[in-house]
């Protein structure tokens, strides 16, 4: 079994902001008991570009039997957002192709995607939109 990086609320949140973006974030279940049973955290960051980020760890993993340690989050869902709206991003990327989802990313997946996302240019939307791509 591969063995990923543990990830929280606050490590998401650093790799987020030194990227530029500015962050939210809200915790979970395990801060608040109110919360929905799935939930463990989310964070969400917008880059200068207009483009953003919401991470969300949708529930713990167990690295023991009986739940008592080893409670971590090593895998989060991420959505694209232009303008503050749900997006695919244009053709080419290696995710968000024809959906504004990518669910089971581990750490170093959402790096490759934190950068993608900072460093695009929207208006490759309207490009992609006017030569029909």
């Amino acid at each position: 079994m591969e063995e990923y990086q543990p990830m929280s609320a606050e490590s998401v949140e650093t790799l987020l902001r030194e990227a530029g973006a500015e962050t939210m974030i809200r915790a979970g279940r395990s801060e608040s008991y109110g919360a929905p049973r799935d939930f463990s955290f989310e964070v969400k960051g917008v880059f200068g570009n207009g483009m953003g980020l919401h991470v969300v760890a949708r529930q713990f993993n167990y690295r023991d039997p009986w739940e008592a340690e080893g409670r971590v989050n090593d895998m989060v869902d991420v959505s694209l957002l232009r303008d503050g709206s749900y997006s695919p991003l244009p053709k080419g990327y290696p995710f968000f192709q024809e959906t504004d989802l990518e669910e089971g990313v581990d750490e170093e997946r959402l790096r490759e995607i934190i950068l993608a996302v900072r460093d695009l240019n929207p208006k490759i939307y309207l490009l992609q939109e006017l030569t029909g791509g």
